[in-house]
């Protein structure tokens, strides 16, 4: 199991242009397929007129799911380096699509191999990246007498935080690397002199 995975930190678009071809890279964070399909749907309907709207995307923290399309250019010139420059940067749950507008100079295929990679990993460069911990959603309940004091040394301490509920007692909600649930199970024992208990739940990225 991945304990962490990067990806792109916001959608972004980033323009080059080679011997008088624009190639428009354009990037988004994707949950799923089925968002990577339509946001590959998305960029085709901007660009119409386009020579070429060739896409890759990596779905899954161990890049379960991979695919890509050359578009009409020549086989293994546009979607596979694209596909590749994601894996490289070790990038997931991201799609690229790479529009091109021909201008007039054919590139042959090392050169396609090279604008279509070197496209995706300029628009990395430009959008930027960040990188998602697994985390162990866990639940604190304490009393009301202790709730504030406890909250304030979890964030404190540098604890993921998701959410706090207040009923007759207090539900605090947090996220903790796996690796460190027996050292907190113990921290959280001496702060609440023993009064908290904490409940393991499933898991997430964040």
């Amino acid at each position: 199991m991945q304990e962490q995975y990067r990806t792109v930190a916001r959608a972004g678009v980033h323009e080059t242009e080679i011997n008088r071809s624009r190639f428009i890279c354009a990037l988004a964070p994707v949950a799923t397929e089925e968002e990577a399909q339509e946001f590959v749907a998305r960029i085709r309907k901007e660009h119409p007129t386009a020579t070429h709207n060739c896409f890759a995307y990596v779905i899954g923290a161990d890049a379960s799911v991979q695919k890509a399309s050359d578009d009409g250019e020549p086989g293994g010139t546009a979607g596979a380096p694209m596909l590749q420059m994601l894996m490289r940067r070790e990038v997931r749950y991201t799609a690229a699509v790479v529009t091109r507008y021909y201008g007039g100079v054919k590139l042959g295929a090392g050169g396609l191999i090279r604008a279509y990679g070197g496209a995706v990993g300029e628009a990395l460069d430009a959008v930027g990246t960040l990188t998602r911990q697994r985390f162990r959603l866990a639940t604190v309940t304490v009393d009301h007498q202790r709730a504030g004091r406890l909250e304030n040394d979890l964030r404190a301490t540098g604890r993921v935080v998701r959410d706090v509920r207040y009923a007759e007692a207090v539900t605090i909600e947090i996220g903790l690397p796996d690796s460190e649930v027996p050292a907190f199970r113990a921290w959280l024992a001496d702060t609440t002199a023993g009064t908290a208990v904490l409940e393991l739940g499933g898991e997430a990225f964040a």
